[in-house]
């Protein structure tokens, strides 16, 4: 792998060694050990942080110069591109209802359901997650297991700059339909977002559980239960309100993690 880290950053840097047969059999490599799992963009650290493998955000970059346009016929339907589509699904497990769509490149653990929906190049999305219907999954994003987006979901893609993290999802979330998480904003563990819920990495996160707001921004604590909210804020036109996110309460912990969800739901009364 050192070997290939280094032809990687190389060519990222001198973009001439395109040209050399051996540097893209080493961007193949890359993206072929992303389309099987057997690397991530990013990946999870014992004390919950993450870590980013920049070096394999380049090589998904270079992977588009050495790709030459290809007209994909799938039946009656015909697509025009650079990157061609996920395939074996049935020997990887997953559950693909039609119009759903993957691009190679991403990986889908055993057991992934996508509704009619989208997964770009680069993605890890976990086991027992369902993608629902057209909901869509950037480039690099990392999704965890048992997570589920509802439908309309937007998880935005961060490719460049390649040091940037990538929008992650974290297990056991539910994330309520039209939720847009983009700019690498960052849903720990078994957290709930309601319906509509707007995320960036300048958004206000304001946790009003306690006697005093506390706020966040581009990270979502574990277990937060999440809804659409706004706070004033004073323009030289006047005073008007501005989009935010408000924390509500914690999701309880339990073993049975779909008890858990339905009780919190009921509990804040929380759109979904």
């Amino acid at each position: 792998m050192s070997n290939t880290k280094q032809i990687i950053e190389s060519a990222y840097d001198n973009r001439e060694l395109l040209k050399e047969e051996a540097t893209q059999a080493a961007v193949r490599e890359v993206m072929e050990k992303l389309d099987k799992g057997e690397y991530r963009v990013a990946e999870p650290n014992a004390d919950g942080t993450w870590t980013v493998h920049e070096w394999i955000k380049k090589a998904v970059l270079l992977f588009f110069p050495i790709s030459q346009m290809e007209t994909i016929e799938v039946g009656p339907f015909e697509f025009h591109d650079k990157i061609p589509l996920k395939k074996e699904y049935a020997a990887q497990g997953v559950r693909v209802v039609p119009h759903a769509i993957a691009r190679y490149g991403a990986f889908l653990e055993k057991g992934v359901v996508m509704m009619p929906s989208y997964v770009n190049i680069g993605a890890w999305v976990g086991s027992g997650t369902m993608v629902d219907t057209w909901a869509t999954v950037g480039s690099c994003a990392q999704i965890g297991r048992n997570v589920h987006l509802s439908g309309g979901v937007g998880i935005g893609g961060v490719l460049e700059p390649p040091q940037a993290t990538p929008t992650i999802i974290e297990d056991d979330c539910f994330i309520g339909s039209r939720c847009i998480v983009v700019e690498g904003v960052h849903i720990e563990k078994e957290a709930v977002l309601g319906a509509n819920v707007v995320l960036t990495q300048s958004t206000r996160i304001i946790d009003v559980t306690g006697p005093e707001p506390v706020t966040y921004k581009g990270r979502v604590p574990a277990r937060s239960v999440v809804i659409p909210g706004t706070y004033t804020k004073s323009f030289p036109a006047g005073d008007y309100q501005v989009a935010c996110a408000l924390i509500i309460g914690k999701r309880k912990e339990s073993t049975d993690k779909k008890v858990s969800l339905n009780s919190t739901l009921r509990e804040f009364n929380v759109a979904v």
